[in-house]
């Protein structure tokens, strides 16, 4: 029975494999079951003569983005704010909003301010509308200030986001 089986097999196989080898051979010798048709130019105006391509191969390469990010930008330092060549202006000006913290909130005439920290320790008041490093003063309230920042992400929709720092942090309240 076993033999009867491999028997069928490779009886099986060998009639599968011939006409793959009679196709290959067929197509190394040229003979072909099917004649071979002329394909005839139309015609009709003359074309074109082809583009002139360039003697030496560095001179056709090229990069054209369309819209893509450039490969050669690291990712993890996406959208952060870099430093000018002079240096940041002093006073409130020079501030990110990121480095503040806001340490009371004072009305005087109608009108609330907030007093900020700076990381050296200084203090500064700060009014609605006033301008920081990288944003704006949006609003003073009773109890938080809240800015608006720039984005400098090109590849981020948004270009302003707003952030709300607390007169007291979590921390604080404990």
């Amino acid at each position: 029975m076993l033999l009867r089986l491999t028997f069928r097999i490779a009886l099986l196989s060998a009639a599968m494999a011939v006409p793959g080898f009679a196709q290959a051979a067929a197509a190394t010798n040229g003979d072909s079951t099917t004649p071979a048709t002329p394909v005839t130019a139309p015609k009709g105006p003359a074309a074109a003569p082809a583009p002139q391509v360039p003697a030496h191969p560095e001179d056709r390469a090229g990069y054209d983005p369309a819209g893509r990010r450039d490969p050669f930008v690291s990712l993890l330092s996406r959208g952060e704010t870099s430093l000018p060549v002079g240096g940041r202006p002093v006073g409130v000006k020079g501030l990110f909003i990121g480095e503040l913290s806001v340490r009371g909130v004072m009305r005087t005439s109608g009108k609330l301010l907030a007093i900020v920290q700076a990381p050296d320790n200084k203090t500064y008041t700060v009014h609605s509308g006033d301008v920081l490093y990288d944003g704006t003063v949006k609003v003073v309230a009773n109890d938080a200030v809240i800015f608006l920042q720039r984005v400098d992400d090109p590849l981020s929709p948004v270009k302003q986001r707003e952030i709300r720092k607390p007169l007291r942090t979590t921390e604080e309240n404990r």
